[in-house]
């Protein structure tokens, strides 16, 4: 009670229902403890009757207050004809786009780029992420384990008998052992089910969310420990691959070349519409975008529109000899 006191905390236990039960012992030990400003925000604490596959019974409540919902945009949910007419409208509307020279090139480059992403975000809404975990699927043999569990404990309440413990712990024992063996088989057969490397490479990015997963810290061959990931990296990089240097980027474009007439008509016998529809296709739809923000799919939708002004920024790039950053 002095430590309550003293750390402004309160109680929030309803009841007198048991948390602990084991071998005859039925008890409230476990306690859950609060401040005062969340007295009001928890409601309908109370200790679960289901099996918690141990000694410990799980205690429930409903934490009442706002949650910061997370908003993402799905692709596959955008309204394609409505985006077609919009990309459209917008292009048609925009300056006349002077390719000349680099200057001109990549407000062309930037201009089509706003329009696309323009065009998505209107036609795709956010929406907030709805998350459905399912780490098994919950069998017959599970279910019927489960409830003989349950009518078990329930027995033991009731006459208290040593010989309907030992029943219990062995039930509760077969229980805990199928619910980890089902949890292992589903997560190999969904592993196994992967593939193809779109598959692979989410769920290699699911994994790297994991905040316990960190790249960690290596000892140089003079036994000094790199302090940063940034160090971590380049070791890996000079150990594996002794040959390769580390560089900075360049943000500088390349110098811009002058438009001359053979230098154009080599340019339109590269880049044809034929060559620039082959490419948009050859891509996975749904393939992440780049730091442009531009996915295959905003191409694809779009291919009758938007390939008349990818032939005149390709050529003219190749003209020009400026590769944009962003790319």
């Amino acid at each position: 009670m002095e430590f309550l006191n003293s750390s402004n905390l309160e109680i929030l236990n309803w009841g007198n229902e048991p948390i602990f039960c084991s071998g005859g012992r039925f008890e409230v030990i476990d306690i859950t403890l609060g401040s005062f400003r969340l007295l009001e925000s928890i409601i309908d604490w109370e200790v679960s009757l289901e099996s918690s596959l141990s000694d410990h019974r799980h205690v429930l409540f409903t934490l009442w207050g706002s949650v910061p919902v997370h908003l993402i945009r799905n692709p596959r949910s955008t309204n394609w004809g409505s985006f077609k007419g919009d990309l459209r409208d917008w292009l048609e509307r925009g300056p006349q786009l002077d390719m000349k020279d680099e200057a001109g090139l990549g407000l062309a480059i930037d201009w089509v780029q706003q329009d696309l992403i323009s065009a998505y975000e209107d036609n795709c809404p956010l929406k907030p992420v709805k998350t459905s975990r399912q780490s098994l699927r919950w069998t017959a043999e599970l279910e019927a384990l489960r409830r003989g569990v349950r009518r078990l404990i329930n027995k033991c309440q009731s006459d208290k008998n040593p010989d309907s413990w030992a029943l219990y712990r062995e039930a509760q024992q077969n229980y805990k052992e199928a619910v980890r063996k089902a949890s292992k088989n589903a997560w190999r057969t969904f592993c196994s089910s992967i593939n193809d490397l779109p598959r692979s490479v989410r769920l290699h990015r699911s994994l790297s969310r994991d905040p316990k997963t960190k790249l960690g810290s290596l000892v140089a061959p003079l036994g000094r420990h790199m302090q940063s990931k940034g160090e971590t990296l380049e070791i890996l990089l000079t150990t594996h691959f002794s040959s390769s240097g580390v560089t900075q980027e360049s943000m500088v474009p390349a110098a811009a070349l002058p438009a001359r007439h053979p230098y154009w008509r080599l340019a339109t016998r590269v880049v044809t519409y034929r060559m620039v529809e082959w490419a948009i296709e050859s891509l996975a739809p749904y393939k992440s975008p780049g730091v442009d923000g531009i996915f295959p799919a905003l191409l694809q939708k779009v291919r009758d529109v938007i390939t008349p002004y990818l032939v005149r920024i390709f050529r003219a790039c190749l003209l020009t000899g400026y590769v944009p950053v962003i790319w």
